[in-house]
């Protein structure tokens, strides 16, 4: 059983380092609650252009802890998502949101209870009027991510893990955690990552 709290805690940094570097998604993304951090299994919803309808399907297939992903096939600055929507992702038990499309309402998303992280921020709303695909793998920053792969939200950005690799990458983000708090010990008392991380050889080995 994976700790999805505890995925939170090591964030995307931690957590993509320990993947061997896999699953970035490379966006810049709107974090619309400060300090906010989320993970949970992907819930991923592929809509028709411009258009949230399958959104509003979504809602009844979020399960406890999932983490919602919005896509459509060309990202735009359209709205998928305001505040009615969300509040219906909460009481669903949705755990964060990743859209790689817009957000309105903004100021009252930061203020609710469920983090959303967008790529844009417009009112431009969307059509209902052409049905897409739910729980299908969509690629997002450059990351295919499919339903149940593991996504982690913070203020660094995003990462997705497949779900296959979830068990492994946390033990090694584990260890990661470990080995950085030695170093930070070792730094705080003067030491330096010059030469803890044998860094020196690189620079002065290559004038001899």
């Amino acid at each position: 059983m994976v700790d999805y709290q505890e995925c939170a805690r090591l964030g995307v940094a931690t957590i993509y380092e320990a993947s061997g570097k896999e699953g970035l998604i490379d966006l810049a993304l709107h974090q619309l609650v400060p300090h906010s951090r989320a993970a949970g299994p992907a819930r991923t919803v592929r809509c028709s252009q411009d258009d949230n309808l399958m959104v509003h399907a979504a809602i009844e297939r979020i399960q406890r802890g999932d983490i919602v992903v919005l896509t459509m096939p060309e990202p735009r600055a359209i709205a998928l998502v305001g505040d009615l929507l969300l509040t219906q992702m909460i009481a669903a038990g949705a755990a964060g949101v990743l859209v790689d499309a817009a957000v309105r309402d903004a100021e009252d998303l930061a203020s609710m209870a469920v983090p959303v992280w967008a790529r844009w921020i417009r009112v431009r709303g969307a059509k209902k009027a052409i049905p897409g695909e739910l729980d299908v793998p969509v690629d997002v920053g450059g990351t295919r991510i499919s339903p149940g792969d593991l996504v982690v939200l913070d203020a660094d950005g995003a990462c997705a893990i497949r779900k296959e690799r979830v068990e492994d990458v946390l033990a090694a983000s584990r260890k990661r955690i470990e080995t950085e708090s030695r170093n930070r010990e070792r730094y705080a008392r003067g030491e330096h990552s010059y030469d803890i991380n044998d860094l020196r050889k690189l620079v002065e080995g290559s004038r001899a």
